[in-house]
C-alpha cells in the first residue's frame, strides 16, 4: 500500500497491466443507483481483453443472481465481468455452515427474496436462533436509533446477528441512505454477537478470490490483484486487510467531501490518514 500521498491516475490503463485480477465494487464505480457509468464497464471490458479477471464484489443483502439482472437493467454490457459474488451469496453460506433455518429478518420487504431457499423459514425475534439484517425497514423515513429497543431484546436473548449488507450508507443520486451496517454495529457497540458478510470481511474475499482462481484455471498472488471501489470503510478497508491494492474511486460516495470530478489532495490525504488507510492509487472515476 502506498503512503499518504497516493498518486491520482486519470485512468485505469497505465495500472492495469501490474494485475491479473480485478475485485470491482458495483454501486458507486459501475452505477449511482440511477444511472450506469458506461466508462467504468468500458475499462473492466478492456482489462478483460487483456486477459484479465474480473468479480464484482457487492454488498447487495441478495444473491448474485439479482445484482446480474440489476446491471441489465442498467445496460452495464457483461462483457464487463466474468462472476459477482454478494455478501447476499455469504449470508447464505454462513446460515448453512451453522445448520441454521429458522431466521428472524430486520429489513424492507424488498430483501425477502434472499430468503427464497427451502430450507429457510422467517420467524418472530422470540422464535429464531439467529438474526439477518438487511436493511432499514423504511430508510427514507427511519435512523438507526429507531431499532435501539428491537437490538435491546435480541440481546437479552443472546440472538447473535448477520448483517448481510455492512455498508453503513448508500448513495441513490446526490442522496445518502442509512444501510444494514448501521444497525449491526449498533448491536456490536451494545454487546451483541455480530457477524459481517460483506466487505471489508474476509469471507467475502475469500470467495471472489476463489471465484477468480477457477476463472483464471491457476493460482493468483495476492499482489497480483487489484481492488477497485469507493468506500473507504469498506472497499479500501477490506483491501488493506485482505492483503491487496486498491484503486480508490474518488467521485462515488465521499465525492462531495473530496470535490468531484477532481479530488482535492489534501482532502483525500487527511480521508486516508484519520482512518490509516492508503490506496494504491487514486481516479475520479473508473475510466480506461
Amino acid at each position: 500500500m502506498s503512503d499518504a500521498s497516493s498518486p491520482v491516475y486519470a485512468r485505469f490503463a497505465p495500472l492495469a497491466s501490474a494485475y491479473d485480477v480485478a475485485l470491482c465494487d458495483v454501486w458507486g464505480v459501475l452505477h449511482d443507483g440511477l444511472t450506469a457509468h458506461a466508462a467504468a464497464a468500458d475499462a473492466l471490458t478492456r482489462f478483460r481483453a487483456q486477459g484479465g479477471a474480473v468479480v464484482l464484489v457487492s454488498n447487495a443483502p441478495r444473491a448474485s443472481d439479482w445484482v446480474i439482472s440489476h446491471l441489465d437493467g442498467y445496460g452495464v454490457p457483461r462483457s464487463a465481468w466474468d462472476a459477482v459474488v454478494t455478501s447476499g451469496d455469504v449470508t447464505r453460506h454462513m446460515l448453512a455452515e451453522r445448520g441454521l433455518t429458522r431466521v428472524h429478518h430486520i429489513g424492507p420487504d424488498r430483501d425477502l427474496p434472499l430468503f427464497d431457499d427451502d430450507t429457510l423459514e422467517l420467524v418472530g425475534p422470540d422464535e429464531a436462533p439467529i438474526v439477518v439484517v438487511t436493511g432499514l425497514v423504511d430508510d427514507s423515513r427511519e435512523v438507526p436509533e429507531d431499532y435501539r429497543a428491537r437490538l435491546d431484546a435480541l440481546k437479552e436473548r443472546g440472538a447473535p446477528m448477520i448483517c448481510a449488507n455492512p455498508d453503513l450508507v448508500v448513495q441513490i443520486g446526490d442522496t445518502l441512505l442509512w444501510c444494514a451496517g448501521s444497525i449491526a454495529d449498533m448491536y456490536r457497540d451494545m454487546g451483541g454477537e455480530t457477524h459481517y458478510a460483506g466487505k471489508p470481511y474476509a469471507p467475502v474475499y475469500d470467495a471472489a478470490l476463489s471465484l477468480a482462481t477457477d476463472i483464471l484455471g491457476r493460482h493468483v498472488e495476492r499482489g497480483r490483484v487489484i481492488a477497485i471501489g469507493d468506500a473507504v470503510r469498506t472497499d479500501l478497508a477490506g483491501a488493506v486487510n485482505f492483503g491487496v491494492d486498491c484503486l480508490f474511486v474518488a467521485d462515488g460516495i465521499h465525492a462531495e467531501e473530496l470535490g468531484r470530478g477532481a479530488p482535492d489532495p489534501e482532502k483525500l490525504a487527511a480521508l486516508f490518514s484519520a482512518h490509516g488507510l492508503h490506496p494504491v492509487a487514486v481516479s475520479p472515476q473508473l475510466i480506461w
